[in-house]
């Protein structure tokens, strides 16, 4: 099965981690992996801070980047939802809005593409921990991708589950609302690093590298000792 990675620049730029365990766990489970060069920004900073003229540029490159992949398999659910967006961005566009369906319907989140459309749920992973899991305000609301991850790691072998209280409540990220809304931001993440220290867990598990930046900077500065880590590298754990 032929796979496009869509790396995102959030795991291109501070977590290339997560990006390296997407490729080796989805080699390992038998697909042919490409990573197109010319790939960009998907737009979404820009266009959920009002800028949609100007974000229209970058989606069109990213459905020209994608335009030959079979699959579009992304570490992120935020930004896999964005290529879902883009239909009803270019709604009404003869050229572009069926480019854009065309994208949306072979694009998938990682846990999501695994479970659904592999067909698999014990990708043989092994680690000795124990563990929560953050669930992303995009990938379970706007994508809907709420089963997968947790069907992935029920099966990783040594891990010690814990539900994180008040699980479906925001890290406080949102993106530019980190920036734009920074003393909202912070009282939000203190809340989820309170919930996390709750379950005892030594880490944190989440699949949007956003969400886990934001809390694994908050839990740096004051001095916790989870680790944080993407789902995609508990995964690729052996």
């Amino acid at each position: 099965m032929k796979v496009s990675l869509f790396a995102t620049c959030l795991v291109d730029m501070f977590n290339s981690n997560a990006g390296k365990a997407t490729v080796e766990l989805l080699e390992r489970l038998g697909c042919k992996v490409d990573f197109p060069d010319s790939q960009v920004c998907c737009g979404q900073p820009s266009y959920n801070s009002g800028y949609v003229k100007e974000s229209k540029e970058a989606m069109k490159r990213m459905i020209h980047t994608f335009s030959d992949s079979h699959y579009v398999v992304c570490p992120s659910g935020s930004c896999a939802y964005m290529f879902h967006e883009y239909e009803h961005i270019f709604k009404g566009d003869s050229v572009w809005e069926p480019k854009a369906k065309a994208l949306a319907e072979k694009t998938f989140e990682l846990t999501e593409f695994i479970v659904n459309t592999l067909g698999v749920e014990d990708v043989g992973a092994k680690l000795q921990a124990k563990a929560t899991y953050h669930t992303s305000c995009h990938m379970t609301r706007l994508l809907g991708v709420r089963e997968a991850p947790m069907k992935l790691l029920s099966h990783v072998e040594g891990l010690e589950f814990t539900e994180l209280p008040n699980k479906s409540q925001c890290c406080g990220f949102g993106g530019t609302f980190s920036v734009k809304m920074g003393k909202i931001s912070e009282q939000m993440v203190d809340e989820k690093v309170q919930h996390i220290n709750e379950t005892e867990s030594d880490i944190l598990i989440g699949a949007d590298a956003g969400c886990l930046m934001n809390i694994g900077g908050r839990i740096e500065r004051i001095g916790e000792r989870v680790k944080v880590m993407h789902i995609a590298e508990v995964l690729n754990s052996r």
